[in-house]
């Protein structure tokens, strides 16, 4: 058997390049929120699922919190519903939950779960239902009326905000040695399911848990600067600059909020990271390049 030495000895400085962060991280928890290519491209997925396994084997204890807005786009499809949005939330009336419940709840959450254990870890499923993990309150919109001086109040229908979060369960199933893997759905105090924006679930799952970092995983680089350079570190202040001077824009915006909430919430620092990369989450924790842009407060 002939040895490819290069190889081996490029996976040897990996692997030594690795340990301090292996021994810096043993122990504390990291929140990944899973979603885009990601998530439906089959190597990407197969190769996620194997690193939170890894990731538990080396003593870190990785929270998964999962989207699936194209799954759920696709279902609507098949039954002949229309998707609508608005300011790029999807109006969720209570067909359309349903459905949400249905995709996130039971399909997507189930096939990660399934794809943990297909790989060597041991992984439990949860919707915010479960265990009164997330409650959730309506999301309200108000929006300039063309005809009217005052705003205009926009219906969702059943989206919704986290109005809190109770983590034993998510605790107990960490202590317990499994990976969870949390679907953004909550219950309002009115009886009703709410959908919610993953990276917001994320964000505020890291902030309860005391996470040592959130990672965002995107269809982008992370955050490019105007000329489409990578930003690779940023600290409150300056994003509050790339903000106000429209560097930072569109749907980047949510996922930048959501990051800054965390770290002034007390997790250590927060990565958004191209989901696209195979591997995208151990590049991030186990190397000192790293992949995308790190935001620390």
């Amino acid at each position: 058997m002939t040895i490819d030495t290069d190889y081996a000895m490029n996976f040897a400085r990996v692997l030594s390049e690795a340990v301090p962060y292996i021994r810096r991280f043993a122990g504390k928890t990291i929140v990944i929120k899973y979603g885009g290519n990601a998530m439906v491209d089959d190597h990407l997925k197969s190769g996620f699922a194997r690193d939170v396994v890894l990731m538990k084997l080396v003593g870190i204890n990785p929270v998964v919190v999962h989207g699936g807005g194209p799954q759920i786009g696709q279902l609507l499809h098949k039954i002949g519903k229309q998707s609508e949005f608005f300011e790029g939330m999807r109006v969720t009336d209570s067909e359309t939950m349903d459905v949400v419940e249905m995709v996130l709840g039971g399909l997507v959450n189930k096939e990660i779960v399934n794809l943990i254990h297909r790989h060597g870890g041991n992984a439990v499923g949860l919707t915010g239902k479960d265990g009164d993990l997330i409650r959730a309150r309506k999301l309200t919109i108000t929006r300039k009326s063309a005809e009217s001086p005052h705003d205009e109040q926009v219906d969702l229908g059943q989206v919704g905000e986290v109005a809190s979060i109770d983590a034993s369960v998510v605790n107990l199933l960490v202590r317990g040695d499994f990976i969870p893997v949390i679907a953004p759905i909550g219950v309002g105090d009115d009886g009703f399911s709410y959908n919610i924006n993953a990276d917001l679930v994320a964000g505020k799952m890291a902030e309860v848990l005391g996470a040592e970092k959130l990672i965002l995983l995107t269809n982008t680089r992370g955050l490019l600067d105007a000329d489409g350079a990578l930003l690779s570190g940023l600290n409150v202040v300056r994003i509050g600059e790339l903000i106000a001077d429209g560097t930072i824009h569109g749907g980047m915006l949510p996922k930048i909020r959501c990051a800054v909430d965390a770290v002034q919430s007390g997790v250590k620092s927060s990565h958004i990271i191209d989901g696209r990369i195979e591997h995208a989450v151990l590049l991030e924790l186990f190397t000192d390049e790293g992949i995308g842009t790190l935001i620390r407060s």
